[in-house]
C-alpha cells in the first residue's frame, strides 16, 4: 500500500505556504484560462435560464409542459434536486467538524458555497410556478388591514418557510466560516481598494485569542443546529408530497428517504467541484486521492440508503393489498414514463455498485463519471415521484400524461448554468480552500507525530 496515497496533505507542507498558495488564487493578477473558459461557457449557459424566466413571467406558467392531473411539473422537481443538493452541503461541513474529521479541511469551503447557491436556485422554483410571483408576499404571516393570512395547509407556505430560515443559515454558517480567512487576505492584500474590501468583510478580526474563542463558540452551536434544521427542512419538503393521499406520494418513508438521497447528491457534486478545484488551480496534493475515496464511500453509504429505500416503497405498495398503490408501480415499470424509472435504476442501483470498488473512488475519472450518474439518478428520481404518481390517480377519466416543454429544460439547463457561474465566481473571490481549517488539521497532524515520537 502507498502511504502517500493516503496523506490528507503533503508532509512537508507549512502553514505559512499554505497560506500563501491558497491566498494567491485569489489575489493573483489572472486567473488560469481554464477558469475563463469555464466561466464564459457558464455564462452562455446561464443567459437561458434568464431567457426562460423573462418568458415565463411574460406569458405565465402555461410555458411549462404541465396539464391536470400533473399540476406540479419541472418547477418542484428542480426544486427538490436543488434542496437536496443545498442541504447536504451545510451537513457535511457541520457533522464532519463536529467530529473533528481531518479530511474534511479541504472540502468544507466548496460544499459551505455549493449549498448557499444551490438553496438560492431552489427558491427560484417556487417562485417562478406561482404565476404570479410579485404576490409572493401573500405567503408572509404579516398584520394586514384585509385579514388575509397564508393558508397553513398549503405546501408552498411550507416551503417558503423552510427555504427562508434556511438560506438565512447557509449564510450565516458560510460567512462565519469565512471570517479568518477574509483576514489573511486583508493583511496579504497590495491595492488599497482590495484591503478595504476584505476588511470591512473581516469585521475587525485581529486573529486575537478572544476572537478566536468567540468563533470556535459560534462555530459550535452553529454545526450543532444545522443537523436538526437540515433534516427537518428535507423532512418538510418531503411532506408536501407524503402528506397527499395520491398513491406514490403517500409514504410516510419519505422523510428519511430524501435525507439520504439529499446526502448523496450532495456528497455527488462535492466530490464533482473538487475534482475541478484539483484541475483548475493545481490543489492535486491539497485535495488528494485519499479525500476523493472519503467522498465515494460516503456516496456509497448513503446510495444504499436510497437503494433500500426503493425496496421498501415497492414492498409496501404490494403489501398494503390495494391496487391504487400497485397500479403505480405496474405504471411506472410498463407505461410511457418507464425509461425515466428503470434510468434511475441504473443510475441509483446498478452503476452506484461501482463506489465498492476503491479503484474507481481514487479515481478522478472514475469518480466524475460515478458522481455524474448519481445527479443525473437522483434527478430522475425527482421526476418519476412528481410526475409519474399523479398522471394516473383514482379518477381514470382524469389520466393523462405531461411533456415537458423547450422551456422546462431551458430553465433547467440555465439553472446548472447560473450554479457554476457563481461558484467560478465565488472561488476566485474567496478561498476555495479554508486556510484556518487547513492549518488547524496541519497542527493537529504534527502534534500525533510528536506523541509519536
Amino acid at each position: 500500500m502507498n502511504r502517500r496515497r493516503d496523506e490528507l496533505a503533503p508532509p512537508g507542507l507549512s502553514a505559512g505556504a499554505l497560506t500563501d498558495r491558497v491566498s494567491a488564487t485569489v489575489l493573483g493578477t489572472r486567473p488560469p484560462r481554464a477558469w475563463w473558459l469555464a466561466l464564459g461557457l457558464a455564462t452562455l449557459l446561464s443567459l437561458l435560464f434568464l431567457v426562460g424566466v423573462v418568458y415565463v413571467l411574460s406569458v405565465g406558467v402555461g410555458a411549462f409542459g404541465l396539464n391536470i392531473p400533473v399540476a406540479w411539473g419541472f418547477p418542484i422537481i428542480n426544486t427538490i434536486w436543488w434542496i437536496g443538493i443545498a442541504h447536504a452541503g451545510t451537513l457535511i461541513s457541520a457533522v464532519l467538524w463536529l467530529t473533528r474529521q481531518d479530511w474534511r479541511a479541504s472540502i468544507s469551503r466548496s460544499a459551505e458555497a455549493m449549498a448557499m447557491f444551490a438553496i438560492v436556485l431552489a427558491g427560484s422554483y417556487p417562485l417562478l410556478h406561482l404565476g404570479r410571483p410579485q404576490f409572493a408576499y401573500f405567503l408572509l404571516p404579516y398584520p394586514n388591514l384585509m385579514d388575509l393570512w397564508p393558508q397553513w395547509r398549503s405546501p408552498l407556505v411550507w416551503d417558503f418557510f423552510a427555504i427562508a430560515s434556511y438560506l438565512l443559515f447557509t449564510a450565516s454558517f458560510l460567512f462565519l466560516s469565512l471570517l479568518p480567512d477574509l483576514a489573511s487576505l486583508r493583511d496579504r492584500a497590495r491595492h488599497r481598494a482590495v484591503q478595504l474590501f476584505y476588511g470591512v468583510l473581516a469585521l475587525g478580526w485581529r486573529n486575537s485569542a478572544r476572537h478566536w474563542h468567540r468563533y470556535q463558540q459560534a462555530h459550535r452551536v452553529l454545526a450543532v443546529i444545522a443537523v436538526p434544521i437540515v433534516v427537518s427542512v428535507t423532512g418538510t419538503i418531503s411532506l408536501d408530497l407524503a402528506v397527499s393521499i395520491v398513491p406514490g406520494f403517500h409514504f410516510t418513508i419519505f422523510p428519511p428517504y430524501f435525507v439520504a438521497g439529499a446526502l448523496y447528491s450532495g456528497f455527488a457534486t462535492v466530490a464533482i467541484i473538487a475534482i475541478v478545484l484539483r484541475a483548475l488551480f493545481g490543489f492535486r496534493d491539497l485535495i488528494t486521492r485519499a479525500h476523493l475515496n472519503r467522498l465515494g464511500i460516503m456516496m456509497l453509504c448513503f446510495v444504499l440508503v436510497v437503494d433500500y429505500a426503493y425496496l421498501q416503497e415497492v414492498f409496501t405498495a404490494f403489501y398494503t393489498g390495494e391496487d391504487f398503490y400497485r397500479s403505480v408501480y405496474y405504471d411506472r415499470w410498463t407505461g410511457p414514463y418507464a425509461p425515466f424509472y428503470w434510468g434511475m435504476i441504473l443510475c441509483n442501483v446498478v452503476l452506484a455498485q461501482g463506489l465498492w470498488f476503491r479503484r474507481l473512488r481514487e479515481s478522478v475519472p472514475g469518480l466524475l463519471c460515478l458522481a455524474v450518474i448519481a445527479e443525473i439518478g437522483m434527478w430522475l428520481e425527482r421526476f418519476q415521484i412528481v410526475i409519474t404518481s399523479p398522471h394516473k390517480d383514482y379518477m381514470p377519466s382524469a389520466w393523462d400524461t405531461v411533456t415537458p416543454s423547450a422551456w422546462d429544460w431551458l430553465t433547467y439547463a440555465g439553472s446548472i448554468g447560473v450554479f457554476v457561474v457563481l461558484l467560478l465566481l465565488f472561488i476566485k473571490l474567496m478561498p476555495a480552500i479554508s486556510m484556518h481549517d487547513m492549518r488547524e488539521m496541519l497542527h493537529r497532524r504534527k502534534q500525533r507525530e510528536a506523541d509519536h515520537g
